[in-house]
Order: structure tokens, then C-alpha cells, then sequence
């Protein structure tokens, strides 16, 4: 399977997955969409830290209208990810280099706890749709694919959350995680460095589905936590982010 029919193939799912934690989001709305393509903009760092994001610019861009535009950034800056204020329009938030040991503090409290649910409520096509959210993964990392890569770990995320069994958990998790993301982005290492760490990252997501197939709660909670990188050298800074010449297109 080609690099591009992954970031299709994860793109189907993520937001199939994250549906339910977002009420009247169906994936199949307008709005949805546009949300969707505006979140992974932000997140790999296409649209700019600081950047002013002008409405009619942003319909052309994503082929779609005035409302959904508007709906989707109301949804980014109920999330944190942009800054609307009135007369001097929307930006993208900032990076605030306090925000990374912030945010996982938050989510060591949630997610091991999410993991450690799943691992004693998720019925079995729950656990198989863990497995396959980092399907094609490996081509992914080998092709530098990080818009796939991203969108396979929002697929992951959202399906681990929605596995717990507990909605309102679930709730919690989903803005943590996208916020997660852009520093994870923003952390990646430079160069001949990067594929190791993506591979690195992968085996620890890797090892929480183990535990939850496995039905070990305990396990499934340190996985969790070890994913979460916290005996992780540089994850509370901003390193260089990688170019972004070899994402490949939505």
C-alpha cells in the first residue's frame, strides 16, 4: 500500500473514531471536514504558531464554505489551538514552552487510567481496531510520512479513549491529545535521527495494544505511561521541526 493510501486509509477511520467524543460532528458534515484538515494543519505546523488565519483565505484553501470554516475554528479554539477574539480576528495559539509537562501532567492523570479500562471493558473488535490504527505504519516512517503518522496516531488515540467504556474520560482525552501533538511535532529530532524516534514511538503505542489484548490492566497502564514519554529526554522542549517538504499532500 502506497504512503498516500494510508493517509487515506487512517483519514476514513480518525474521525469515524473521535465522532462520539464531539456530538453533531459526524465525519460526514462540511463542517467536520474542514475541521479535520485545520487540525492536522496546525498540528504538523503548516499553519504557523502566531499565524493570522483569514476566513474567505482559509474556504479557498480547503475547497469548502464560509460556515463550516467557522464552525470548525469555534471547535479549534474551544480546544486551545487558535486564539478568536473579536475585531482582531483568529491566530494560531502559540507555543508556550510550559505547555508540554503541563499538558502531560493532565494526561498521565487520564490516559494510563483510559488504557488500563481498556484493557477490562473493550470487546474484541475494539482491540483489533487498536491494531489497525498504526496499519502501514512502518512504510509511513520509512517514507517520512508525518501527516500519516499523525493521522494514525489520532485514529489511536481516539479509538483507545472511546474503548475505556467511559464517555466523559473520553471527553477529557481528545483536546489533550491534539494539543499533545503539535509539541510532539515541534520535539522531533532533525535529520538521521528522526526515523529512530518515530519507531521508538511506535513500538511504545504498540505495546499498550499488547497489554489490552492481553486483557492486563496493570501493563496496559504502565504502557500508557511510558508512551507518554516521561522518562523521555527532550520532550519538555521545542526542538527543530523537520521540513516539511517531505509530508505528502492531503
Amino acid at each position: 500500500m502506497s504512503p498516500q493510501s494510508h493517509l487515506l486509509a487512517a483519514r476514513r477511520v480518525a474521525f469515524d473514531a473521535s465522532a462520539s467524543l464531539a456530538p453533531g460532528w459526524s465525519p460526514n458534515l462540511i463542517k467536520a471536514r474542514a475541521y479535520e484538515r485545520l487540525l492536522l494543519d496546525v498540528i504538523l505546523g503548516v499553519l504557523e504558531p502566531g499565524a493570522r488565519l483569514d476566513e474567505h483565505q482559509l474556504a479557498r484553501r480547503y475547497d469548502t464554505g464560509l460556515a463550516g470554516v467557522r464552525d470548525a475554528l469555534g471547535r479549534l479554539a474551544l480546544e486551545g489551538l487558535v486564539i478568536r477574539k473579536a475585531r482582531s480576528g483568529t491566530t494560531v495559539a502559540p507555543l508556550d514552552p510550559l505547555e508540554p509537562r503541563q499538558t502531560r501532567d493532565v494526561r498521565l492523570l487520564l490516559e494510563p487510567h483510559a488504557a488500563a479500562l481498556a484493557a477490562e471493558h473493550a470487546d474484541p473488535e475494539e482491540i483489533e481496531s487498536l491494531a489497525a490504527a498504526f496499519e502501514g505504519a512502518d512504510q509511513a516512517i520509512q517514507g517520512g510520512d508525518l501527516r500519516s503518522l499523525v493521522l494514525m496516531d489520532q485514529t489511536f488515540h481516539a479509538r483507545l479513549a472511546a474503548a475505556s467504556g467511559n464517555p466523559a474520560l473520553a471527553g477529557l482525552i481528545a483536546p489533550l491529545q491534539h494539543r499533545a501533538a503539535r509539541f510532539w511535532i515541534a520535539s522531533l529530532p532533525p535529520g538521521g535521527e528522526l526515523r529512530g524516534r518515530l519507531t521508538a514511538d511506535l513500538e511504545t503505542h504498540r505495546a499498550i495494544v499488547l497489554a489490552i489484548s492481553l486483557r492486563d490492566a496493570s501493563a496496559a497502564r504502565s504502557a500508557t505511561t511510558r508512551a507518554l514519554g516521561v522518562a523521555r529526554p527532550g520532550q519538555d522542549r521545542l526542538g527543530s521541526r523537520p521540513s516539511a517538504a517531505p509530508l505528502h499532500a492531503a
